[in-house]
């Protein structure tokens, strides 16, 4: 079974954490602060907290057994640039960083990351190469089987509500958010209704997203 760690508990840390989890895989979810940690503990495997810049703590919790580590700290770039470096040199196999800006993506892919991500500028979708589909705008690939992707909402999902279209037990998919104009919804609940224009920003394995595309 595939192993995932996921160190920085913003939003963004927490929504893939929890819906790999979900997804029935094993997830070790890492963050300095003791109050999000005790939020998250029964919706990940593991919940530790954790000095991400400190190489020997990272070591001794076996990080390089993980077959991907989602480096998602916030504001400390020194912090998320230390965290990256420790994770390679460890021996991580795929290590996906988020970054604030340019420049630090640029540090970060500089001392080993895999994948550069932006969230806070793309929402975590819009930095990937564009799939060849109607519905599906850009993609992260998390790991060779995962990808996060955005999507946009077929005609036939309109005004009904996550939980009529239930994703996750159709298609293998979890909604990490929906973004409408302006406004994006993070985490949305199974009463959240699909409109027209709408884009959903889905977590799941590739060949379903595959099959979900071409349904």
């Amino acid at each position: 079974m595939k192993q995932f760690a996921v160190i920085g508990l913003g939003r963004f840390g927490t929504s893939v954490a929890t819906s790999l989890y979900k997804m029935g895989y094993e997830v070790l979810a890492l963050d300095s602060s003791e109050e999000k940690i005790q939020a998250i503990v029964n919706d990940v495997t593991h919940a530790v907290v954790a000095d991400a810049t400190d190489e020997a703590a990272l070591k001794a919790l076996g990080l390089g057994n993980c077959d991907v580590v989602v480096v998602a700290i916030g504001q400390d770039m020194q912090a998320s640039i230390l965290a990256t470096l420790v994770l390679k040199a460890s021996g991580v196999k795929r290590v996906v960083a988020k970054a604030q800006n340019d420049l630090h993506g640029k540090v970060l892919e500089k001392v080993g990351a895999d994948q550069v991500i932006y969230p806070e500028r793309d929402m975590g979708v819009r930095v990937a190469n564009n799939l060849v589909s109607t519905n599906v705008l850009d993609h992260i690939e998390l790991s060779e089987e995962h990808t996060i992707a955005e999507v946009l909402v077929p005609e036939s999902f309109f005004s009904k509500t996550l939980g009529q279209l239930n994703l996750r037990a159709r298609y293998g998919l979890n909604v990490l958010a929906i973004k409408r104009n302006e406004q994006i919804l993070i985490s949305p609940t199974a009463d959240d209704y699909l409109l027209k224009g709408d884009i959903i920003i889905v977590l799941g394995e590739k060949d379903r997203l595959a099959r979900f595309q071409h349904k």
